[in-house]
């Protein structure tokens, strides 16, 4: 099933697939889709030019997208201000207590702690640009707004569309107006960054908004045929998927770690809590040990973005060591509920798209 999505993207298939997994995104193209990696994890320009040329050679020519996270407004960097300094020991002495009442273990001795919080500095998201741009990308997406427009301008010189999510309508304008080529209208049941209002209600406010001059991709809540039958529906050219591909053998290929596919597979869709504990920013995560104890009455209110990230980043990097599915930190949207499996991409791809076509069918045998 074709849409103007797949024309102007070049593939096979509506449907998107977001991902912090290269074995996921790159499985994802080959399948028919358009896999888009996400950068955050990556805190140096070479790590992640390295992986694209992984990319490169094992998407068989077949289009896909990079996602960076470029926060609109970061007061202090490259002012010479020390991050690190303005977290309050308060809120370190929380953490320690918290992961020592868990159980999470320190991290091995003489293992290096990496600054996993880097990708989130808009610095290190104008370098993920500067090396996804020298690639033969098709799309790339802001997680966090409208790009820059000289990285707007700079992708439309290199043929390379420009997307970006939106929680509301007056986003997807603002948007469109300086420039975005594709909206992704995510709604509130979507895992990580997420806003106020409902899927089914934001994706035709969004399509009633821009639709006549850019494509829109429906994003939450979405992990089967009839759901991406129902994207359509409503107006969007395509579906956005994100969490659904967790629970895939592609993803585990990537981090090795099991206890999170153990704790998505043992989750039901009310399984989750939208909370700033994460990066700073409202982010729907799955409910856990870890997030129950920041809901605990003598738990600090979550600092902003970027200070949240340096607060909690050694803290998820041990709850990752730990392979402890009680307290796992991880972004999750409503859809968990779905995720029972551990299946390959694309077997998930081919269930997506039959089960696509004969939701189609089976609505037009109504007229």
């Amino acid at each position: 099933m074709r849409t103007a999505l797949c024309d102007r993207l070049g593939i096979e298939h509506p449907i998107v697939g977001f991902t912090p997994s290269e074995h996921v995104a790159a499985a994802i193209s080959r399948a028919g889709g358009l896999g888009v990696l996400g950068a955050v994890r990556f805190n140096d320009a070479e790590e992640l030019d390295a992986v694209l040329d992984w990319m490169d050679e094992r998407t068989g020519g077949r289009p896909y997208g990079v996602d960076v996270v470029m926060p609109s407004t970061v007061p202090t960097e490259g002012s010479g201000v020390d991050l690190a300094a303005m977290v309050p020991e308060q809120h370190r002495e929380f953490v320690r207590g918290t992961l020592s009442r868990l159980g999470v273990p320190e991290l091995p001795a003489g293992e290096g702690r990496r600054d996993a919080v880097l990708g989130w500095l808009h610095s290190v998201a104008r370098s993920h640009v500067d090396v996804a741009l020298r690639h033969p990308i098709a799309l790339i997406a802001n997680a966090l707004g409208s790009p820059p427009p000289d990285v707007i301008g700079r992708a439309h010189e290199q043929g390379v569309l420009v997307a970006a999510l939106a929680g509301k309508a007056e986003h997807a304008r603002r948007h469109v107006e300086q420039g975005v080529d594709l909206v992704v209208a995510q709604g509130h049941e979507a895992g990580g960054h997420t806003g106020e209002i409902a899927t089914m209600v934001l994706v035709p406010e969004v399509v009633d908004a821009v639709g006549e001059r850019v494509p829109v991709l429906a994003a939450g809540g979405i992990g089967s045929g009839p759901q991406v039958a129902a994207a359509l529906a409503l107006g969007a050219s395509g579906a956005w998927m994100g969490s659904y591909w967790l629970a895939t053998r592609e993803y585990a290929m990537t981090t090795g770690d099991s206890a999170v596919q153990r704790a998505l597979l043992a989750a039901g869709s009310s399984d989750t809590v939208r909370t700033r504990i994460y990066t700073g920013k409202p982010a729907r995560l799955l409910r856990t040990r870890w997030t129950e104890a920041w809901s605990e009455p003598d738990a600090p209110a979550p600092l902003p973005m970027p200070l949240q990230n340096i607060l909690v980043s050694e803290a998820h990097q041990r709850i990752s060591r730990a392979d402890d599915p009680e307290v796992v930190a991880m972004p999750v949207g409503q859809v968990v509920g779905r995720m029972n499996e551990v299946r390959g991409v694309d077997e998930v791809m081919s269930d997506l798209v039959s089960d696509l076509h004969a939701t189609v069918a089976r609505l037009a045998d109504l007229s």
